[in-house]
């Protein structure tokens, strides 16, 4: 399988998140019901404009990592929307990790711990939504490390966070037991941090701009979303690939 067992410690730690785990769902819906929309509709619009995107630049990816996966809610749509041969979710949450298995568990999805995960630089993608608001500031580059050396040389990591910008999105977090302390970056702080340990930024993305009740004016988000007004952001970059090796003279 994907996973690899014998790290010494996870990237960070927040035991707040087991508690939450059986309940995670009622939470997120509670949060979010000010949008008129479901998890459901979020979580497989962000897949959906990842796979977009990828499909711009002509990429295709058979294996990813879905860091910071929770109880495992975008993993049907990573697997069919990017049409994944294998993915792995990690979190360090044990408890949401044992929910994810039960849930969405197959030949085509594992999930581990985030401690017993080894990076191994083979990976084609990884995809994060909404974990780096939860990392302490002194952490963040330390989890932005674990992914970049889970992937290969070329590799594309899509993060996405809640826009600061957005008043909605502070709204929605206001409403979330699990967000309220939960310290946001913007995407310009997003874009530093991946540089720090590597990555080439390839493009940034604001979507989610208009409620439910505002549907009929949604044609409008993918020609705006170089503009800082959605509700999410999406900050994809990739792994550089190592310079060819100088000709002998």
């Amino acid at each position: 399988g994907v996973a690899r067992r014998t790290m010494s410690g996870p990237v960070y730690h927040n035991p707040e998140f087991d508690s939450y785990a059986a309940d995670y769902d009622a939470a997120l819906t509670k949060g979010i019901a000010v949008s008129g929309e479901d998890k459901n509709y979020f979580a497989r619009g962000r897949v959906a404009w990842l796979a977009h995107c990828l499909r711009r630049r002509a990429v295709t990816v058979r294996t990813a990592m879905d860091f910071g996966c929770g109880i495992g809610s975008a993993t049907p749509f990573l697997l069919e929307l990017l049409g994944l041969e294998k993915m792995l979710g990690v979190d360090i949450s044990a408890k949401s990790i044992e929910v994810a298995k039960q849930w969405h568990g197959s030949p085509r999805a594992e999930f581990a711990e985030l401690s017993r995960y080894v990076p191994s630089g083979e990976l084609d993608a990884a995809y994060c939504n909404g974990v780096f608001h939860h990392i302490p500031l002194s952490e963040r580059t330390k989890a932005v490390e674990y992914v970049y050396q889970s992937l290969r040389p070329g590799g594309v990591f899509a993060l996405w966070e809640n826009n600061p910008w957005n008043p909605g999105a502070r709204l929605v977090m206001s409403r979330i037991p699990f967000d309220r302390d939960a310290i946001m970056l913007s995407a310009i702080e997003a874009c530093r941090l991946v540089r720090t340990v590597g990555f080439e930024v390839l493009r940034v993305d604001f979507l989610f701009i208009f409620p439910k009740s505002l549907r009929w004016l949604r044609w409008i988000e993918p020609r705006v979303t170089r503009l800082p007004l959605g509700a999410q952001y999406q900050v994809l970059c990739r792994k550089r690939q190592p310079a060819p090796a100088a000709d002998p003279a």
